[in-house]
């Protein structure tokens, strides 16, 4: 895989919650430059980017976003706010916690509600991977799966760790055919990039792999 294609699969992300306007506009800049997949950037920002750079960038934001415990209708309340200012793509996070009381029905009904609330749009179900077991797991891909979201991912990149090759492999494992799997969390290297889309990943969230596959990329840009 080239490094154009590579960055065809990258969500250019930008989560900190000091990230400034001047940050936001460098990710966004890049991100139109080297025709990211999309960039994904806090929900305050939507608006003006969206009122900046219009149909020229692909906006991802993030719901519930990093701990996921707020209650569902904060949650829907998020995303439809989100889509009226002009995102495309939403990654929600789980409830860990209920996740961890075994209130499994309670998890699904909650995506399900949400992607509802998504219509057309891209849903990427974030389930924080460092805190679950194997079992957990595993669970997780057939909720994803059953609720009808287009994407499990591995992390939000602010938990005790990120994606794992294992991880990557247990999920090809447990979704259904029509779930997607986005890897996010650690992926710092081109080696680390190239073998999650070896593993099967259609998304990677990163901030540097711009910056990694710079000198790799041709005079076309």
């Amino acid at each position: 895989m080239t490094a154009k294609e590579m960055l065809k699969k990258v969500d250019h992300t930008q989560l900190k919650a000091f990230a400034t306007w001047a940050d936001i506009q460098k990710l966004c800049e890049e991100a139109i430059r080297y025709e990211t997949a999309s960039v994904c950037i806090p929900p305050a920002y939507v608006k003006r980017v969206h009122e900046t750079y219009g149909e020229k960038i692909n906006i991802c934001t993030v719901v519930g976003f990093p701990l996921g415990y707020c209650v569902t209708a904060a949650k829907v309340a998020e995303v439809e706010q989100a889509l009226k200012e002009g995102c495309n793509e939403i990654d929600m996070v789980i409830n860990v916690s209920d996740v961890k009381n075994g209130d499994f029905d309670k998890v699904e009904e909650e995506i399900r509600t949400i992607k509802k609330a998504c219509g057309g749009h891209i849903l990427k179900v974030i389930i924080e991977t460092c805190y679950l077991t194997e079992e957990e797991k595993i669970k997780m891909c057939q909720i994803v799966t059953r609720a009808g979201a287009d994407y499990i991912k591995t992390s939000t990149g602010f938990g005790t760790g990120g994606a794992t090759k294992e991880d990557v492999k247990l999920f090809k494992e447990n979704i259904g055919p029509q779930v997607k799997i986005k890897a996010a969390g650690g992926v710092s290297t081109m080696e680390d990039l190239q073998a999650f889309l070896d593993l099967g990943c259609d998304r990677i969230g990163t901030s540097r792999a711009v910056g990694l596959l710079k000198g790799e990329l041709t005079e076309g840009y």
